[in-house]
């Protein structure tokens, strides 16, 4: 068998597997909200949106905290609609408060996550394969694919960043707030993580790393 080290990177990456999977699932990468007076009204709109759909709130003024100035956050309760976008079919852009997305950006920010997870996948499948066939080789090809993974969720929140800023820029007929929200954060820990698992990865790869005491002696007597 393997030595317990190689379990442990194996359970470090599938970490950031997870994270990467919750985050890209999730339309909470980032709120938008104007003045919560905006409307002079009882009620104020929020949105928020990831990679794959977007999604405005109406708020009740009364459930917003009095020190906060705009309309918020998006966890409060209230009415949602929520819709996927429509770069992947008919390539038009979103339009949120009068502001236009930049879908290329977007789109190269999904393709980029998208990527990701594929890599995470062969990685756990050379992972797999060292654990059941015992061959140290697959190590290399895993730590390959969770380093590169863990770069391009990275390069995904980047150009993710990029492209709300691009909208912001759109339009500046309606002033509005942004944040970015936990869904950002999910996938910044899991790039780390994942870069984290790669090197292990390495370490545990090395021709004379110290983690092959570990591993058995196939030609030692019993």
């Amino acid at each position: 068998m393997f030595c317990h080290q190689i379990k442990l990177a194996f359970f470090v990456a599938i970490v950031g597997v997870v994270l990467t999977v919750l985050g890209v699932g999730t339309e909470f990468w980032v709120e938008l909200a104007p003045s919560k007076s905006f409307y002079n009204n009882q009620t104020c709109l929020t949105a928020h949106y990831g990679l794959w759909k977007g999604c405005t709130k109406t708020l009740w003024v009364t459930d917003i905290d009095p020190e906060r100035l705009s309309c918020g956050p998006a966890e409060l309760p209230g009415e949602s609609n929520c819709t996927y976008f429509k770069f992947f079919t008919t390539g038009e852009n979103a339009v949120m408060f009068q502001k236009t997305t930049q879908k290329n950006l977007n789109i190269a920010a999904a393709m980029l996550a998208l990527f990701s997870l594929f890599l995470m996948v062969m990685g756990a499948i050379c992972i797999t394969m060292a654990l059941s066939k015992e061959i140290l080789f697959f190590l290399k090809p895993a730590s390959f694919c969770f380093i590169l993974s863990g770069v391009l969720v990275l390069l995904s929140l980047v150009v993710f960043h990029q492209s709300v800023l691009a909208l912001l820029s759109s339009d500046h007929t309606v002033p509005l707030h942004h944040e970015l929200s936990w869904s950002v954060s999910c996938i910044g820990c899991a790039g780390a993580v994942l870069i984290v698992g790669g090197i292990l990865f390495v370490l545990l790869a090395l021709p004379y790393s110290p983690w092959q005491k570990c591993l058995p002696h196939k030609d030692s007597g019993s």
